[in-house]
């Protein structure tokens, strides 16, 4: 059974795949195909499929907001698998395994993927280690100490995770950024990245500053050091050439 569980994580839609693809720094088109799946013909070869990874809800809307704040964390979760250059439909089986493992519902999203996943995935590569699946997922994990633990380049992504009294993703420490420390936080700004520190919105800082603002008045109005104002203002500046 489930923890008791506050459902306004999972049943509210706060992003649309633009934005979360934003949050968690992939392009659209990869959290699209996450969050809906994909089929992808070929005229050589078999159509290459994929079903959702990422928890989207129905919309009335394309532009309408459809990832909840458990989507999200579970985009990260994927997005730190990316960075590790083992294509996503080699992973896909080892998840599904580690899924009926830890036995929750959203499990990317869980403490449990953080504490017992390196172990589980381990433990999937080792017994599939004669096919191109297992190879993919005993990259992810490495021995140390006498211990599996995740990669580093996997391992850099999952902390950015804080997890709730059930168990489950509750903030998120935007890996975007340099320096500036960033959350998205579920129960604030709806989900919106803010500041850690004052908790003003990112993107109404910067559009104070293209307004005219010096970094210098917003940093002594929303209590921001100039040094994280000036990385976050570098990261939009890249995401707008």
């Amino acid at each position: 059974m489930e923890p008791t569980t506050d459902r306004t994580r999972f049943e509210v839609p706060l992003y649309t795949v633009a934005e979360a693809a934003r949050i968690v720094a992939v392009p659209p088109s990869t959290l699209a195909a996450w969050a809906k799946g994909y089929s992808r013909r070929f005229a050589d070869r078999a159509t290459v499929t994929g079903d959702p990874a990422v928890t989207c809800l129905p919309t009335d809307r394309r532009a309408d907001p459809c990832v909840p704040f458990v989507g999200l964390a579970e985009a990260l979760v994927l997005s730190a698998l990316r960075r590790s250059e083992v294509p996503l439909q080699r992973i896909r089986p080892a998840l599904a395994h580690l899924q009926r493992e830890i036995g929750l519902n959203h499990a990317l999203a869980s403490r449990r993927l953080y504490t017992d996943g390196a172990e589980l995935l381990f433990d999937y590569g080792e017994s599939h280690a004669d096919t191109p699946d297992g190879a993919g997922v005993r990259t992810l994990v490495v021995v140390r100490s006498g211990q599996r633990v995740f990669a580093d380049v996997v391992h850099d992504y999952l902390r950015r995770i804080e997890y709730g009294a059930d168990g489950y993703a509750s903030l998120i420490h935007v890996p975007a950024y340099g320096h500036a420390q960033v959350v998205a936080d579920p129960t604030r700004s709806f989900g919106a990245p803010i500041f850690e520190r004052g908790g003003a919105r990112v993107d109404d800082v910067l559009q104070r500053f293209w307004a005219g603002d010096s970094l210098d008045a917003l940093s002594a109005e929303f209590g921001v050091p100039v040094d994280q104002l000036e990385d976050v203002l570098r990261v939009a500046s890249r995401r707008a050439a």
